[in-house]
């Protein structure tokens, strides 16, 4: 029953995220905000839900802060593994060789908040933890750059990505606006209400398999909460949309740095990054090394495919995923 309470909420999210998908395209097209910025911003944030409302319910009520943020870096990490995925089922070449440079932007700034965390976890385990309150020095810090990635972002996207949306001829005029935010929202709910039942479903594996909190949140919860990211990037590539579902998956990973920041003050015992495994320090980690992997891609453009249509690039972050989560379920307290 267990196991059909988790693959029952993976279901009901990525059903979720399909609908998100269809709706935010059209939202697209109806406002001209344009499919890369709509990916960055609207997609990446609502896809993120699940991860916020586990994180919070995680932090509260089930009393498992190590679910919390395995949940977190664990999604960082799972969203550059779907990269392959993307990658795989993008046509002819790599997406490397196709996705707009300016994507390099929200990948550095996802390896500047990644790496502030990986710090704070470092400084954790030192027992050299500062905290304003109950909440760690870095909540404050993280929030401050997530901010101003957002507002770099905005304006490098008005004055140098106008073909950044990917535009293509009308194909909803029969979808009103109203109907297709009405519909983003009633998926957006259904989101929350699985996102809140994850942690739950996460913490009972972890105690009828004896495995670490820190393993079942980074690899199980993470892939569970991340499945809307799937959907929509699936959705998106089919929509022939690359730019919004490479924008949905790297702005998923600054949404998901933030969400630490929201658990760290929920979280009343004192900064979350003090109660939990230092093994997190490895996926975070994982998930710079993964990024700037993702940056050496998108500037070097690689001539060709190493098998089908995946690139070298792409299969060496699969296998970093691989190994992290291996060593995590070997190693993780």
């Amino acid at each position: 029953m267990i196991w059909l309470n988790l693959l029952l909420c993976i279901a009901v999210i990525g059903f979720a995220g399909a609908r998100l998908s269809r709706y935010g395209d059209v939202i697209a097209e109806k406002t001209g905000m344009g499919r890369g910025w709509v990916g960055l911003i609207l997609l990446a944030t609502v896809t993120s839900l699940p991860e916020l409302v586990s994180g919070i319910s995680a932090v509260t009520i089930a009393g498992v802060p190590d679910i919390a943020v395995g949940d977190v870096l664990g999604s960082c990490v799972f969203n550059l593994a779907i990269l392959v995925v993307v990658d795989f089922l993008h046509p002819g070449e790599s997406i490397y060789s196709r996705a707009s440079r300016g994507h390099i932007l929200s990948a550095g700034f996802g390896i500047v908040l990644i790496g502030a965390v990986a710090f704070s976890l470092l400084l954790a385990r030192r027992e050299e933890t500062l905290a304003i309150g109950h909440i760690g020095a870095y909540t404050p810090l993280i929030i401050a750059l997530y901010l101003l990635a957002m507002r770099t972002l905005h304006q490098y996207e008005r004055r140098e990505l106008a073909e950044f949306a990917g535009d293509v001829a009308e194909r909803y005029a029969h979808v009103s606006l109203r109907r297709a935010a009405i519909g983003y929202a009633l998926a957006a709910v259904v989101v929350v209400a699985a996102g809140i039942w994850l942690p739950f479903v996460g913490a009972e594996i972890a105690r009828e398999m004896g495995w670490h909190d820190s393993f079942v949140g980074t690899l199980f919860v993470a892939a569970a909460t991340s499945t809307p990211e799937v959907a929509v990037t699936v959705a998106a590539v089919r929509l022939g949309a690359l730019d919004m579902a490479v924008a949905n998956l790297l702005g998923s990973n600054l949404f998901d740095i933030l969400i630490l920041a929201i658990d760290d003050i929920f979280y009343l015992k004192g900064p979350i990054l003090a109660h939990v495994s230092q093994a997190h320090a490895l996926s975070a980690v994982s998930a710079i090394i993964m990024t700037g992997m993702a940056v050496v891609g998108l500037f070097y453009r690689p001539a060709g495919p190493l098998w089908r249509s995946v690139s070298w690039i792409s299969l060496f972050m699969l296998a970093l995923y691989l190994l992290n989560s291996y060593i995590l379920f070997r190693h993780g307290a």
